[in-house]
């Protein structure tokens, strides 16, 4: 058996070794992305939507990738249009797709035949296609055959292409002049450049960000990785009383917390079920505590129906301020829960007032970069359940 000294450096080289395989991955299929984000641009440009879906824990990057465009973080940018159809994706699929969509697909590492068979029967109707992985307009081949690893990839890719589909559609139509999108890709400025040439140095910026990415986690497997295996230990000592991981974030947060508690509910073949909800999974309930209390309420209203003593709340909060993050983290620590929560920025509020028993923060400013590192954060926690003896 490992002795905690042992854990905490295996949380560390966990962290470290998917910097590795992301690099490695952007680094060979950056300008790919880039040819793939400018044909995109082209269709939405045309009047395209983004389909997108996925079947079980896949189906969470549907919910990401959608929210992405249709909601994007800069103040300034448009919607694009994008739908999730993960729920009954083949006969919505047949009723909605035109030949001008992109329809993307996410699965498992080996794949999956329900998924490549939509994929191809949107291709021959003219669509660009993401197989995700698989066949499509663009694929790869996974590099990990970890599940875990494999979305986390997924997550990076997707942001991506939010990212670069932001700045060739501006480019077409601004003229060259990319306004708030500089900051992205600060190479791109008021001069006119040939097209062959915004393809490199698109390329040459994506692999960039995944460097970027790398020292944002590596920093966080310095300066971390005894709290990431601190909180585990105590997840797992209040999931042996009979407890579950009660979890809740929002916007991609909503979509990460729904990944990480089918994660452990519906978790790869090599690991045990373990008990977890996400609050952030029920839109008739958020949507009604919203409309009739306010959304500050949303997280608190099911918190007092659900939680128990031996339960964990798990708040993701990229600023680390949102207000109905911490009115729940307040009512699970009055009920004595154990509280754990993934920020961003400085910690923001939650930090500063205490209210996590283990505050997990990624320092960044940049919410994509924040997102795809926690990411990494929960996965890690899942994998040390594991090997405590969970699992």
């Amino acid at each position: 058996m490992l002795n905690a000294c042992d854990l905490v450096s295996d949380v560390r080289d966990r962290l470290l070794e998917r910097n590795r395989i992301f690099e490695d991955f952007f680094e060979e299929q950056a300008r790919p992305l880039a040819i793939a984000c400018q044909e995109m641009s082209d269709r939405f440009l045309r009047g395209g939507r983004l389909l997108a879906f996925g079947r079980g824990p896949y189906a969470t990057d549907a919910q990401h990738v959608s929210v992405e465009f249709v909601h994007p973080i800069i103040v300034g940018k448009r919607a694009l249009a994008a739908l999730d159809l993960s729920l009954l994706f083949r006969p919505w699929l047949s009723a909605l797709v035109q030949p001008e969509d992109i329809v993307m697909g996410f699965g498992p590492p080996e794949g999956d035949p329900e998924v490549a068979d939509s994929l191809a029967a949107a291709h021959k109707r003219g669509c660009m296609t993401f197989g995700l992985p698989g066949h499509g307009s663009y694929s790869f081949k996974p590099p990990s055959q970890n599940a875990f690893v494999h979305q986390e990839l997924m997550e990076i890719l997707y942001h991506t292409l939010w990212e670069t589909v932001h700045v060739f559609f501006e480019h077409r139509e601004l003229g060259y002049d990319v306004g708030e999108s500089g900051f992205l890709y600060p190479f791109l400025g008021e001069e006119t450049q040939q097209t062959a040439d915004i393809i490199d140095e698109v390329a040459s910026s994506i692999r960039a960000k995944a460097g970027e990415d790398a020292k944002l986690r590596a920093r966080v497997a310095q300066e971390e990785a005894e709290q990431i295996f601190n909180a585990a230990l105590a997840i797992d000592k209040r999931l042996s009383q009979g407890g579950k991981l009660i979890i809740f974030g929002n916007g991609g947060s909503a979509t990460d917390a729904n990944d990480w508690a089918i994660d452990c509910v519906c978790p790869p073949a090599e690991y045990r079920s373990l008990p977890a909800i996400s609050l952030s999974m029920e839109p008739a309930i958020l949507t009604a505590v919203a409309n009739d209390v306010g959304n500050e309420l949303i997280f608190l209203r099911q918190m007092v129906a659900h939680a128990r003593k031996e339960d964990v709340a798990i708040g993701i909060s990229t600023s680390g301020g949102s207000l109905n993050i911490i009115v729940a983290l307040e009512e699970a620590r009055k009920r004595g829960l154990l509280t754990v929560a993934l920020l961003g920025y400085d910690g923001g509020e939650i930090l500063r007032r205490g209210l996590a028993d283990f505050p997990l923060v990624v320092r960044s400013d940049y919410i994509p970069r924040i997102q795809e590192v926690q990411a990494s954060t929960y996965h890690v926690i899942r994998e040390t359940l594991g090997v405590l003896g969970h699992d």
